[in-house]
């Protein structure tokens, strides 16, 4: 309401009441700068850049631990195995997000609000090492990349900067030493929680505030051995199918009651698993 610069160092807030963010940034003239590393590389590729000339936003995503792992073992994955990030130090839960990609998803939704881009032009590709943070594709076929090493202090700092850039003692890409960067597309059936943030996002009104609330109360459980990984994404179905709704633009205390609502749901459908699986 002050009209000032924001660093926004969570996706939540705009997964879950987006909508609202904007409208109430729109009314006072206040504006957000990201603090996720993908969220800023986008904004970094589009300064000077007018918004009608993108065609395409592209976040990349590490493909977490499971990436190559047959989908057929997911059963048995373990707690310790899914908080082993091949590239980032992150906290237990946004790192169970990455294994399950669901962090992907939700920053799809995230920069859905930041960017005022639709969700078919909004693409995730996987980047096993990191080093491309995300990508613009302009209307004339050029695209524009961010590049850097993964670490979390150079987002911050632009943050902080914007629009300016300060000197800082971060590591440096060797350019010598790296041979190669892959990219492959990601696989949905394997990931569905990716595919959830898409449709939740298509679907609007409270569906995106139930896959975060769903989500969260999920791997809450997982986290405490109560339910299994692959459940994660079966219970944020499950939720979706029966707490969403496709009210245009919900009010701040619906969003509120929504969530109550979903961890209630999710918590009692993870204690029927967690009575009846076999571990």
């Amino acid at each position: 309401e002050a009209g000032k610069l924001i660093a926004l160092a969570n996706k939540e807030t705009l997964v879950v009441a987006g909508a609202l963010v904007r409208e109430h940034l729109r009314r006072h003239r206040g504006v957000l700068i990201p603090v996720d590393s993908e969220h800023s590389a986008i904004l970094q590729c589009l300064v000077g850049e007018p918004v009608q000339a993108i065609e395409e936003l592209i976040l990349t995503a590490s493909g977490g631990p499971f990436r190559t792992r047959p989908a057929s073992t997911f059963a048995s994955i373990t707690r310790d195995e899914a908080l082993q990030h091949p590239n980032w130090s992150m906290g237990a839960k946004i790192t169970v997000d990455s294994a399950t990609m669901m962090n992907k998803g939700l920053e799809v939704i995230e920069a859905h609000w930041l960017f005022d881009v639709p969700a078919d032009r909004l693409r995730v590709l996987v980047h096993p090492q990191s080093i491309i943070h995300s990508l613009v594709t302009f209307q004339d076929g050029s695209t524009k990349a961010q590049l850097g090493v993964p670490d979390m202090k150079v987002p911050i700092q632009y943050a902080l900067s914007y629009p300016a850039r300060w000197p800082a003692p971060h590591e440096r890409i060797d350019w010598a030493a790296l041979r190669c960067l892959d990219f492959e597309p990601p696989d949905v059936e394997k990931f569905p929680a990716l595919r959830l943030a898409y449709e939740a996002l298509a679907h609007g009104g409270t569906a995106p505030a139930v896959l975060n609330a769903a989500n969260e109360q999920a791997v809450a459980l997982f986290l405490e051995e109560r339910i299994r990984f692959i459940d994660i994404p079966r219970l944020i179905e499950a939720a979706l199918e029966a707490r969403s709704t496709a009210e245009p633009q919900p009010s701040l205390a619906t969003l509120i009651e929504t969530d109550a609502e979903t961890r209630r749901y999710v918590r009692e459908r993870g204690q029927e698993l967690s009575r009846t699986a076999a571990y």
